[in-house]
């Protein structure tokens, strides 16, 4: 009997993209009885997709499957993998990454319904990857090397990420100590280079990047728009932090500048439940593009913000919010230039909390060493366990209802936790799954579309 057999169909896939081959060249091999480094992080990333909190659980769940996998390597194998990490070696494993997610978007381009390109407030963004740029808190229990006391009277880390929304990956995550600022403008230029690396033909690509009000700085905003060739095409959204002047200028506009904001679906709202207007020429700072629009949202203010309510918004009876963008039309999306659309366009960059939570229950929920470089190395191994886990769904599982979107708990307890039976027959082994779980034809499903991918060499 083989426990949490679903970690067959992460390992073929890892295997078929050629994920284990390009890990190959990152780590340094060794003669006799030494273990396949590559290897040992595939496996590390999958346990972490299994529900593994810590290197030991990885090799008490690797122990478990050594009949599926044959001889595991022990925790203090892993933890001198990752202690063993430097710099060149997070940049080729960051070079691997992004080797496999290029053979996985050409597959996915292949498919029958094509990339995942996203469809917002009825506009499909065809041609259009967007990348949604948040921070988070991950606390700890214990003193460990850069945790340290948070903005949010915490302890712990303070990491800066990047993540796909239209396939739902982590493109890239900057760990940093609990005491780093919000609107560190150099961390996030960072981590823009760092996706960018990530995405396939990014240097030709149309992209979107969506930060909030951390994002709203003179040097990122300068850096989105340096990205702009002649062949790649960049537009951001950014929160935007209002000041006395900002009011100022929405207290100017008639009521007649105020239009129906949209619903996600393209429907309009209630004209009493929210507004938008342009603000762009009112208030111009100085120092900022002179490409830049700021729109403001309005919206009648709920119970939990009755506290924190200004003079402006008291006499006004609306609770006022201001994005700043570059969009003056985005290639390819009829009215892309509306205030409407974009004000939708930049409030759907929410869903980057599902990303922060569904990463924390990959593995990111506390980071288990007292190291740094283990826990960069940790983290690493998180992102890849985020990426199978999203390849495994696009792939393979893109029509199965109530899979297509999981998360992650309810893909272990439907596909990775399966038990199944491993029989050996004709010089062949046989994972034999119980007929009447509800989701073994999904798995069975996913083994055959998986296996009839091209083997990567």
């Amino acid at each position: 009997m083989v426990g949490h057999s679903g970690a067959v169909l992460l390992r073929r896939l890892a295997d078929r993209s050629g994920l284990v081959t390009a890990l190959t060249g990152v780590f340094p091999t060794g003669g006799s009885g030494w273990r396949d480094r590559a290897v040992v992080f595939v496996h590390l990333a999958i346990s972490i997709a299994l529900g593994a909190r810590n290197v030991l659980e990885a090799e008490h769940l690797g122990r478990h499957q050594h009949w599926l996998f044959g001889p595991v390597a022990s925790d203090s194998t892993v933890r001198r993998l990752l202690a063993g990490l430097d710099e060149d070696m997070f940049a080729a494993l960051s070079r691997a990454r992004a080797k496999a997610r290029r053979i996985v978007w050409t597959w996915l381009a292949l498919r029958p319904q094509a990339f995942a390109w996203l469809t917002i407030a009825g506009k499909l963004l065809k041609g259009w990857v967007i990348v949604d740029i948040d921070a988070t808190i991950i606390t700890a229990a214990s003193k460990k090397e850069g945790a340290s006391p948070t903005f949010k009277r915490t302890f712990g880390f303070h990491p800066l990420a990047a993540w796909c929304a239209n396939t739902q990956e982590c493109l890239a995550m900057l760990l940093r100590p609990g005491s780093a600022g919000s609107n560190t403008a150099a961390d996030h230029i960072t981590v823009v280079a760092q996706s960018l690396h990530q995405i396939p033909g990014s240097s030709s690509a149309k992209l979107l990047f969506r930060v909030d009000g951390a994002g709203a700085t003179h040097d990122l905003h300068e850096h989105f728009e340096k990205l702009n060739t002649m062949r790649r095409r960049v537009r951001f959204t950014t929160g935007w932090t209002i000041t006395e002047a900002d009011e100022a200028a929405i207290a100017q506009l008639p009521e007649a500048a105020w239009e129906t904001s949209l619903k996600q679906d393209g429907s309009p709202h209630d004209p009493d439940h929210s507004g938008v207007a342009e603000l762009t020429g009112l208030n111009r700072r100085e120092g900022w593009s002179d490409g830049l629009r700021l729109i403001v949202r309005r919206v009648r203010p709920s119970g939990r913000h009755t506290e924190n309510l200004t003079d402006l918004e008291k006499k006004t009876g609306w609770k006022y919010s201001v994005i700043a963008t570059n969009i003056t039309k985005m290639w390819g999306i009829p009215g892309s230039h509306q205030i409407q659309w974009i004000d939708a366009l930049h409030r759907h960059h929410a869903v980057v909390e599902d990303r922060v939570r569904t990463n924390k229950a990959m593995g990111l929920h506390n980071l288990p060493a007292k190291s740094w470089t283990m826990n960069r190395g940790w983290t690493a191994a998180a992102n890849l366990a985020a990426d199978l886990d999203s390849w495994l769904r696009l792939l393979a599982l893109h029509d199965q209802d109530g899979l297509a979107d999981a998360e992650p708990q309810t893909m272990r307890m439907r596909i990775y936790h399966q038990t199944g039976r491993l029989a050996r027959h004709a010089r062949l082994r046989h994972l034999r799954l119980e007929a009447t779980w509800p989701w073994a034809k999904a798995f069975t499903l996913a083994w055959e579309r998986l296996a009839s991918l091209p083997q990567v060499t």
